[in-house]
């Protein structure tokens, strides 16, 4: 189970903002990242020939084993990851447009803001441009950056940490998956937990 403080958080000592893409940067009640998971199970469907229900079964067993999809097709079935992220992240973005409250807000916020995503960069750059809030990161690191180990594996944040020339002690992660939120805390990062139901994440990956 993922430990997250329940004290209040304190940030006069934030220097950097993290923050994860899906479903933080944009709400879970969007259903955005829905268009996503279809996609991947269309994805399956197609190049596996088979029906929905086995195609999503499989989507989400391998979501659940290698915490992505992408990383379990690579492994399992040697699946070209570049075409799978295209595919996958074609969905429609009409819903999304600039927020005025959300780029003053995080315009609000005094330090860097960084994009740290299990998604690709051009994926989070698209959402970002959406809601007119793009200059105000100045670094995204993704699965490609992340040389296809996603979160939660420690070795990626130090990863992430380093290229991005972020101290833990004055940084704050925004995730929505608690687990996601576990090897920042052990390192230091100040972390904020978005909760949100999620049916591809068993209990203890939220919290």
């Amino acid at each position: 189970m993922a430990h997250i403080d329940s004290k209040p958080i304190t940030i006069d000592h934030i220097q950097t903002w993290i923050f994860d893409l899906d479903n933080t940067i944009y709400p879970a009640a969007s259903r955005l990242f829905d268009q996503v998971r279809h996609r991947m199970t269309d994805y399956i469907k197609h190049h596996f020939s088979l029906e929905h229900d086995p195609a999503r079964a499989m989507q989400r067993d391998l979501f659940l084993r290698y915490r992505t999809t992408m990383k379990g097709l690579m492994v399992e079935h040697g699946t070209d990851p570049h075409h799978f992220m295209d595919y996958v992240h074609d969905i429609d973005l009409s819903t999304l447009g600039y927020d005025i409250e959300l780029d003053k807000g995080i315009g609000a916020l005094s330090g860097r803001k960084v994009i740290f995503t299990n998604g690709s960069a051009a994926h989070a750059a698209n959402i970002l441009e959406a809601y007119g809030i793009r200059h105000h990161f100045d670094f995204t690191y993704d699965i490609f950056s992340a040389d296809f180990l996603p979160k939660p594996e420690p070795k990626t944040y130090a990863d992430f940490m380093q290229k991005a020339d972020i101290d833990p002690n004055s940084a704050i992660m925004v995730e929505d998956m608690a687990i996601n939120l576990k090897p920042a805390h052990d390192m230091g990062v100040t972390t904020l937990w978005l909760d949100h139901p999620d049916e591809d994440v068993p209990s203890e990956g939220r919290m």
